[in-house]
């Protein structure tokens, strides 16, 4: 009787001890993009939920009570940073939130906007070298929070650094056989700036770095003369914007639409870009198609 009872103590102890390993931390990350990320190093040790979804724009963003929920059962909340989240700081107010906040863009060397009170641009993602930084304060909080899993975040960190370098190679390939003349597109918003810099694209856009104002009928004129003087062949609208802008854009100034691009969110699962890899080697695609149509 005396080792059955040792048995069962040990049995339940064992049960407890795979309940707390099995048991998930709760992580929110800001929008998709970071999701994704956080999800990729995080494996299966955290149970991820993003604040604004596929499809959807985090300069409209408005909070729900769903929202202030997640942040409060939250252990770490990863935020983009740069002024992308003006929404955020309400939002753990409102939430009571006494975790850890984790700033993705940390150590990024930040593109600022002239003529725009010299903020920051906030779309640092669109560069994967910025990428493999968000990687690595990902791997370094979640590593702080859980020392146990500490080798399995780094292992999962390498294993995405690597991909990230893979797909950066690739990329600089493939526009390096464009002559620089060329590469240059319209976009609906100015979320490409890191994008172009670090791949010899010229991106005008019709927006500026935030959705959440419509362009001036002057801005739209200049814009198309611009078209017109640089040869400009190609418009992309982002998959968050309202097409119709690019529509006229393409009508008025006598361009081929482009396509979607996918600049501030993932789409959903069944899309072309259900995470950060995905979404970037279609952009790049799109792009690369219609700049080689007028090679």
């Amino acid at each position: 009787m005396k080792n059955l009872s040792k048995l069962i103590v040990i049995a339940l102890l064992s049960i407890g001890s795979n309940a707390m390993a099995a048991e998930k931390i709760p992580v929110v990350a800001s929008f998709s993009i970071l999701g994704d990320i956080v999800n990729t190093v995080g494996g299966d040790r955290v149970a991820v939920s993003t604040l604004v979804g596929p499809d959807q724009d985090a300069h409209v963003f408005e909070p729900t009570p769903a929202d202030v929920e997640a942040i409060a059962k939250a252990r770490l909340v990863v935020i983009n940073g740069l002024g992308f989240e003006g929404w955020m700081a309400r939002l753990t107010d409102a939430a009571d939130y006494r975790g850890s906040i984790v700033v993705a863009s940390d150590g990024v060397l930040a593109r600022q906007r002239p003529g725009k009170g010299a903020r920051p641009d906030p779309h640092a993602w669109q560069d994967p070298v910025n990428v493999m930084i968000y990687t690595r304060n990902i791997v370094a909080a979640l590593s702080k929070l859980d020392p146990a899993s500490s080798a399995a975040y780094k292992a999962n960190g390498e294993r995405y650094l690597r991909a990230l370098a893979d797909l950066d190679r690739w990329a600089q390939a493939q526009f390096s056989a464009i002559p620089a003349l060329r590469r240059t597109v319209i976009t609906s918003h100015d979320a490409f700036e890191y994008f172009g810099a670090h791949y010899g694209v010229v991106f005008l856009a019709a927006q500026g770095v935030s959705t959440d104002s419509e362009p001036s009928a002057h801005d739209i004129a200049l814009l198309i003369r611009q078209i017109k003087q640089q040869h400009v062949k190609a418009v992309f609208f982002e998959n968050m914007s309202n097409p119709r802008l690019l529509q006229q854009l393409s009508r008025d100034a006598g361009v081929a639409p482009g396509g979607k691009l996918y600049a501030d969110a993932l789409s959903a699962p069944g899309g072309p870009a259900p995470t950060y890899l995905h979404m970037m080697r279609y952009n790049i695609a799109q792009i690369l198609v219609a700049l080689s149509s007028f090679r």
